[in-house]
């Protein structure tokens, strides 16, 4: 397992005058301004992802020396000093501010700004509220213990229009029925299970495996059936996560197959360059919706602009407020408080990165939560983990009862707490029922009248005999369409279905164990043997006879990656080749060839090596370049301990020796993923661009296409190699009118 071991690393702060401020202390010691950024950082808990940037305390002294000295400064010199990262989108958030209330606070201390959070009621702390920058709000929260930061999530709500979602004592659900093949049966059987449960009414949002106008226009009309099958249009949102422009493509071609539009953003105008969107980009797409019922779903999480290694210094609580910040500006240019937004924090869904263990994950969420809401925003939560971080499902359940007690507005929601697409830990649709149970939540009203209706609760809002069987709603969906068979009639053709959505790995929940909200016995067995393998696969490595009998010849490097531990704890170590590795890279000579395999462990080598998986997807792809008239560099370059942006490294070390600066190469990056969903999955990056571009290096995720959930029970590898040559297609015909225009 992965240390919890806290290590230190940042600026000393010496001994402090009485009320000291941070721009005195600069001034005083003659220190360099970057000092201000790691004092703002050592104020907070201790995470890794800032102790990876240089912004964590030296030590626990020195942490309570940077609390001092963040009490003690003003708003004004918070702000208006500009010691941080002025860009796009920190303009947006300044000019969006009340310029009158925050005038009003401006020279007072961000301990008195806390202080007035605490003592003030509700409709106090909404007046100030308008004139807090995301900065200032970043800061009174690092100063903030738990039991604070709960105190004020009891008492700040920003709850949707016409709705109860976001009010004090409620805590709605989004239904995520994720499927690694799309199927929409996967889809749609989610979607009864967790009503079958009293569950999900905030939205349905599915994450599609694969990002086509396709496969997004297909899930849209699945999801929208289900919702007007059952006439909930006015009540319940859908949505299908991908990049907010195909979304926007889908609903030009297809008008009314879209309800709410979804977007990740990041803390700075870097990091969403490499989401592939812009600040000024949100803003016209929040002015667009402002006509429609459903405006957007914005995704943040701490740690984004660390990984990416886009954080400018800036530590994490800093940057996470700023996306609250641009959200509630968007909020405001979608039509303000009678508009639908709401935000999710996808706490720990990065990995050990970021933050390791339970403790921390209770900390992010509170932070982030109360921040979204002293932002104005309807906020939820992802409370979350992934296979690589010592977070068991257990300590979930641990975590969420120290989160809820603030109040977020709702929490993910899947059959277990398993996600058979992203493979990673969240809330059960029965963990929903139990913190409803526990902790006397309530659920929109519309909603439970809906529930009650298709008899799943009865008007007391309990349990009936139907609770937990997704066939019963089902058997209520084809009623709604005109079928006139009875329950028994249909019973087994749906268990027929059941059966055929669990074959492709979505474990459906069916019944309950001695609490309704426990699983039923066997499918607690299934999910621990899933959690017991995909802990034990982070950890495999690929094997050298496997690769010696797939691969006579192959070139074989190692990234920075100390280790396994080294690799999990600090990514950008996986992402840079070794100094052995950099000399290997450049005897290797491509001559000619216009594609190149990388093939890399990742975080799942097992899923390389199951029989059915590597071997056939290699074999059509090869068959598949040699029919399209590429020239395949005959040996594969295996990396191990590999990160997906190693393969770009590599790829602009190869290509960009080319004098042919408007040749188009493509690197396909080959790399195990996602333990923990059942299929045992790999991905396909593919990296299509000029020699001039290959030689900018600049290579990064927003110019690769992706192929994910590659196995033989998801996405066929032979489908797959078929589906790269189509993206490799498409890539290049884009390019070509480009190259002529730069190179004519």
């Amino acid at each position: 397992m992965l240390s919890h071991t806290k290590a230190f690393a940042g600026p000393q702060i010496s001994e402090l005058l009485t009320n000291e401020s941070i721009l005195e202390y600069l001034a005083r010691t003659h220190s360099s301004t970057d000092l201000f950024k790691q004092i703002l950082g050592s104020a907070a808990d201790f995470k890794e992802g800032d102790e990876s940037i240089g912004v964590q305390a030296e030590s626990e002294l020195s942490r309570a020396r940077a609390r001092q000295l963040l009490a003690s400064t003003t708003v004004r010199e918070l702000v208006e000093t500009q010691m941080l990262p002025a860009d796009s989108q920190e303009k947006i958030i300044r000019d969006s501010l009340d310029k009158r209330i925050y005038n009003r606070i401006r020279n007072q201390t961000i301990s008195e700004i806390k202080m007035y959070l605490l003592s003030s009621n509700e409709e106090n702390i909404k007046k100030m509220m308008p004139g807090l920058h995301s900065d200032v709000i970043a800061s009174v929260v690092k100063l903030m213990s738990n039991d604070e930061l709960i105190q004020i999530g009891q008492k700040v709500f920003n709850h949707l229009p016409n709705s109860s979602i976001g009010k004090k004592g409620y805590l709605s659900a989004r239904l995520q029925p994720n499927s690694s093949t799309d199927h929409p049966d996967d889809i749609r059987w989610q979607v009864f299970n967790g009503w079958a449960f009293g569950v999900g009414d905030l939205m349905l949002g599915s994450n599609p495996a694969s990002s086509t106008p396709e496969i997004v226009h297909r899930t849209e009309l699945v999801l929208r059936d289900v919702i007007e099958t059952f006439g909930l249009k006015e009540t319940l949102p859908w949505t299908v996560l991908s990049h907010i422009d195909i979304q926007n493509e889908v609903e030009k071609q297809d008008p009314g197959s879209t309800a709410l539009w979804f977007q990740s953003i990041a803390g700075n105008d870097e990091t969403n360059g490499v989401f592939g969107i812009s600040a000024d980009q949100l803003m016209d797409y929040a002015r667009a919706r402002k006509t429609q019922s459903y405006g957007l779903y914005l995704e943040a999480g701490q740690g984004s602009e660390v990984t990416n290694g886009k954080s400018q210094g800036v530590d994490m609580g800093t940057l996470e407020s700023r996306k609250y910040g641009l959200s509630r500006a968007l909020k405001v240019a979608q039509g303000g408080e009678n508009s639908w937004m709401v935000v999710n924090d996808v706490a720990g869904f990065i990995g050990p990165e970021v933050f390791k263990t339970k403790e921390q994950l209770v900390r992010v969420a509170l932070e982030d939560t109360i921040m979204g809401k002293l932002h104005g925003l309807t906020m939820g939560l992802d409370v979350c983990s992934t296979f690589h971080m010592p977070i068991t499902p257990q300590d979930l359940k641990w975590a969420v009862d120290h989160i809820v007690p603030a109040n977020p507005a709702y929490l993910m929601a899947l059959p277990t707490q398993n996600d058979p697409m992203l493979s990673y830990n969240t809330t059960s649709f029965q963990e929903h029922v139990r913190i409803r149970e526990q902790f006397h939540f309530k659920i929109d009203e519309k909603m439970l009248a809906f529930f009650q209706r298709i008899g799943v609760l009865d008007q007391n809002s309990k349990p009936t005999e139907h609770f937990g069987d997704p066939v019963w709603l089902y058997f209520q969906y084809q009623k709604a369409k005109g079928d006139v068979r009875s329950y028994e009639e249909m019973r087994p053709i749906a268990e027929r279905e059941m059966k055929e959505v669990q074959k492709r790995g979505v474990a459906l929940s069916i019944g309950h164990g001695k609490n309704i909200w426990d699983f039923n016995p066997k499918l607690e067995h299934y999910l621990n043997d899933l959690d017991r393998s995909a802990r034990k696969s982070i950890y495999a490595s690929l094997d050298a006879e496997f690769l010696r009998k797939l691969f006579p010849e192959s070139v074989q490097l190692h990234t920075n990656s100390e280790n396994r531990e080294d690799y999990l704890s600090r990514p950008s170590h996986g992402e840079t080749l070794s100094e052995l590795a950099q000399t290997q890279i450049k005897r290797i000579d491509i001559g000619s060839s216009d594609v190149v395999i990388v093939l890399g462990d990742g975080l799942n080598s097992d899923s390389l090596m199951d029989t059915g998986h590597l071997a056939p997807y290699l074999d059509e792809l090869s068959k598949q370049l040699q029919a399209s008239g590429h020239h395949l560099y005959q040996k594969p370059i295996i990396v191990h301990n590999a990160r997906v942006r190693v393969g770009y490294r590599i790829g602009e070390e190869l290509f960009s020796r080319s004098n042919e600066l408007a040749q188009i190469k493509t690197l396909i990056n080959v790399i195990g993923e996602r333990p923990g969903n059942g299929h045992n999955t790999f991905s396909a990056y593919i990296s299509t661009a000029t020699v001039g571009d290959w030689r900018a290096r600049k290579q990064d995720h927003d110019r690769t296409d992706l192929i994910s959930g590659i196995s033989d029970t998801s996405l066929e590898p032979r489908q797959a190699a078929r589906e790269t040559l189509e993206k490799m297609r498409i890539a290049a015909h884009g390019l070509v009118g480009r190259c002529e225009t730069l190179f004519k």
